[in-house]
């Protein structure tokens, strides 16, 4: 069972990253819907104001308490961040905001030395509100996926993309309700799960740059695809480690090496999108999402036992 303060720490370094995927996933939802379905994009925005305020109030609690190696891993903000929101809002009209990044970027972490009561039954709070959230995210995103492939729904999103992002909300429920149960994770069991997650999340990723840039961008869309090929790959290794056909460990450090040249892609693709020098159909806090899902893969690869 997981001591208070691990329990505070676990949950406040969970939300800090999720909340703000959740924040952003609800946007390009939002974004995505033409004038015909201007209710649902209202629907994808009260989401987003949702997950605005679960992360402003994860953000006040977390200073002192969150893990540095969170902080510093790059899944919370990037150098990229404010900007690509600046430019995202300026972009689509939507306001986004700036406060709570500028607010992150001043946490400091580790000092919490006991634990508190007062803060355990807050945080507990915090679970509970993602808890009653998310199920209704979940379900809104599955509707959206279900009425695109019955071809009720048109978005510019890809219907994968809504399956991709259905996928992540349902892993921050199931880990928010571990922590809420107090659950001690088994750490082998959970590197097995989380590895074959994420290499297929890359993959993704990797298919949608391929796929929103310009058919002009060679090079880039070659390198997108080469990139999706690897993480298939990875993929498949990291189900038969699961099935106990393959180390563990020799798909780790395969994983390690193959995401730490995919964030290096995504940070100079996040780069080139800001400065507008890349073609695409990309909206800019997009780019800076994927670099952070990257860095959030590196830093459990390297709690797996590896080190880059």
């Amino acid at each position: 069972m997981l001591s208070g303060a691990d329990f505070i720490r676990q949950s406040l370094d969970l939300h800090l990253f999720f909340a703000r995927i959740m924040k952003e996933h609800s946007f390009f939802l939002q974004a995505s819907f033409t004038p015909r379905d201007a209710a649902l994009a209202q629907q994808a925005d009260m989401f987003r104001q949702q997950f605005d305020r679960l992360l402003a109030d994860t953000v006040a609690l977390a200073n002192g308490v969150a893990s540095n190696s969170v902080l510093r891993s790059g899944e919370v903000f990037t150098p990229f961040t404010i900007q690509a929101e600046k430019l995202t809002s300026f972009l689509t009209g939507v306001n986004i905001p700036i406060n709570l990044t500028e607010a992150e970027t001043e946490l400091i972490g580790d000092g919490l030395n006991k634990m508190c009561p007062e803060l355990e039954q807050r945080v507990s709070a915090l679970n509970q509100r993602a808890m009653e959230l998310l199920p209704c995210l979940i379900q809104f995103k599955n509707k959206l996926l279900t009425d695109v492939l019955a071809c009720k729904l048109f978005t510019v999103n890809y219907p994968l993309l809504i399956d991709h992002i259905m996928r992540e909300a349902i892993l921050y429920l199931h880990m928010v309700q571990r922590l809420q149960c107090r659950e001690d994770i088994n750490l082998e069991k959970n590197a097995y799960e989380q590895e074959a997650f994420w290499n297929r999340i890359m993959a993704e990723h990797s298919l949608f740059i391929r796929g929103l840039l310009d058919p002009t961008e060679c090079n880039l869309i070659n390198t997108a695809n080469n990139f999706a090929g690897e993480f298939n790959k990875l993929t498949a290794e990291a189900i038969k480690a699961m099935d106990k056909t393959l180390p563990l460990k020799t798909v780790t450090n395969e994983s390690l090496k193959a995401t730490m040249k995919l964030r290096d892609f995504k940070r100079q693709g996040t780069q080139g999108l800001l400065e507008c020098k890349i073609r695409s159909i990309i909206i800019p806090l997009l780019g800076d999402h994927v670099l952070r899902e990257a860095n959030h893969f590196l830093r459990l690869l390297e709690t797996f036992g590896c080190r880059s």
